[in-house]
């Protein structure tokens, strides 16, 4: 009754953030809890996106750049066209969120009352498995500065003597900020090792995959994804004495890098267990139906793919998968005398953007379900992505220059009830409680505190400190960390004048008599 309660004074206390406003939206009480609830997954202090979007002095910083990555579609990262088919756990901002964020922007980008903004989320970045039942980490690499993106695979020492299915695994990425996605495979086959040790370096460099034929594919990471958890009683196989190798994509880097990446498994312990494999069931070579997939100078081309499903299954998640001439893809389904069933549409396809994504509740085929997969290729010069200038012969191949096209399942023997499994039933609005600290009991990798609130950002004569009646000594840092000016938090409010201060970016902090860890708020003088 109480999670109910909850949920109800919840979706209330977001209808705000939904209703039109006469005035220009302000940060604290429109903006704020758009951003936290969709982008600062991944835009926080040491995430995966380049820059912070935590405070309202980060935000103000990048509006124009918000204000054109919403409006374009572009973030948050959700390619698949959730019209096509609602998918778990999605990335997306509505047409009046997106609206929100324009008009808040183009009225100047306005703070609004501090006090009324949600209280900002503080990001461990920790693992998600505490406890893992295996855990492995690949040895420390030196990235290189490069123009081009490098796609490095590197094969982790595991002790696995018996096969044991996965129910829960995670990729932490050691150094997140360059860290653009990550695939997971197990290799059975001894290759991956040997292409290893022809290295010098850790590790060695391929493209599409990790360059060997019969390698499985049994996870993905991307930004802002959760840790891979498989529908109660089902588990990905780990056979005995397989090799765990993790294909990491570094985009271009104008400097070097260290990195460590590391990967976290939890084994199922039923007695009985459903496998759940993943594998490119459409695919160019046995179910392409117009191949072979090779693509001539200047042609825009469709290949089509289609497999009968000989027994019942069910499918739990799904992943395209193409190259830099791929342009869109698209799946579905069509059981004996039944409709149609959408799997996925990714009108927009961007390599640099793919996934595994999940079914909100897992589809059950029975046999005789015909699946079907299409995908556009755009070997023309308005292709942008096209890695050969002019235009040249394209044909089927892991390497840049080459072009793929599978669409990989989740599939485990069907029963009809899987369909009653719930991975993700949320509304929309349920994202908006991660405004809302009563929402956040019991997640241990979120929590929120009240934050220092500072106005009016930009300051140019008098910039005034909120500290919630919290005691101590606020200062004002410049960006190397000096001190420049700091007051006794006696009040609520510590005001600075600071018109006489070369203007740039500043940080206010509050050091507790109490010795707690000082806090930091980015402010702007202008």
């Amino acid at each position: 009754m109480k999670k109910a309660t909850l949920f109800f004074t919840g979706i209330s206390a977001c209808l705000q953030f939904f209703t039109a406003r006469a005035q220009t939206p302000t940060w604290s009480e429109d903006v704020a809890c758009i951003v936290y609830s969709h982008c600062t997954t991944c835009h926080h202090e040491g995430g995966a996106a380049h820059f912070s979007l935590t405070t309202f002095t980060d935000a103000y910083y990048s509006r124009n750049d918000v204000k054109a990555a919403t409006e374009l579609g572009y973030m948050p990262p959700w390619p698949p066209d959730p019209n096509y088919r609602s998918l778990a756990h999605e990335r997306v901002l509505t047409q009046e969120e997106i609206d929100i964020i324009g008009s808040w922007v183009d009225g100047g980008a306005p703070e609004g009352d501090p006090l009324l903004a949600p209280p900002v989320p503080i990001y461990a970045n920790a693992s998600q498995i505490p406890q893992p039942d295996l855990t492995a980490i690949m040895e420390d690499y030196v990235v290189p500065p490069s123009s081009s993106d490098l796609y490095r695979c590197f094969v982790l020492d595991i002790d696995n003597p018996t096969d044991q299915f996965i129910t829960k695994l995670e990729v932490v990425p050691g150094n997140r900020p360059i860290v653009h996605h990550v695939l997971v495979f197990q290799d059975t086959s001894g290759q991956a090792q040997v292409l290893d040790d022809e290295d010098i370096e850790p590790g060695y460099t391929n493209f599409g995959g990790i360059g060997v034929n019969s390698a499985k594919l049994i996870g993905i990471w991307v930004p802002g994804s959760d840790a891979l958890e498989t529908p109660s009683g089902m588990g990905i196989k780990l056979f005995a004495g397989a090799d765990l190798v993790i294909q990491v994509h570094y985009p271009a880097l104008s400097t070097v890098e260290l990195d460590s990446t590391r990967v976290n498994i939890q084994f199922g312990t039923a007695p009985f267990m459903r496998e759940l494999a993943i594998d490119p069931v459409l695919d160019h070579v046995v179910t392409i139906t117009d191949g072979p997939l090779v693509i001539a100078p200047n042609e825009v081309r469709t290949f089509h793919a289609q497999y009968t499903a000989p027994i019942a299954a069910t499918i739990t998640a799904i992943g395209p998968h193409s190259h830099l001439l791929g342009k869109r893809m698209k799946a579905y389904a069509i059981p004996p005398g039944g409709d149609t069933i959408p799997l996925i549409d990714i009108p927009k396809w961007d390599f640099r953007w793919q996934g595994m994504y999940q079914f909100r509740h897992p589809i059950y085929l029975p046999a005789g379900t015909v699946l079907y997969g299409e995908a556009d290729y755009d070997n023309t010069a308005d292709n942008l992505s096209n890695p050969n200038s002019p235009p040249d012969w394209v044909w089927l191949g892991e390497a840049t220059t080459n072009e793929m096209m599978l669409f990989y399942f989740a599939y485990a023997f069907g029963i009809p009830s899987d369909e009653n499994i719930v991975v993700d039933d949320a509304l929309h609005a349920e994202h908006y409680q991660d405004c809302d600290p009563a929402f956040q009991v019991g997640v241990e990798e979120l929590q929120l505190v009240p934050a220092l609130g500072a106005w009016p950002i930009p300051a140019s004569d008098f910039l005034s400190v909120a500290t919630y009646g919290r005691k101590g000594v606020v200062r004002l840092l410049d960006i190397s960390g000096r001190a420049i000016m700091q007051e006794s938090a006696s009040s609520d409010v510590v005001r600075f004048n600071v018109a006489d201060i070369a203007r740039g970016v500043y940080f206010i902090e509050l050091v507790s008599k109490q010795g707690s860890a000082p806090q930091r708020v980015k402010v702007l003088l202008e």
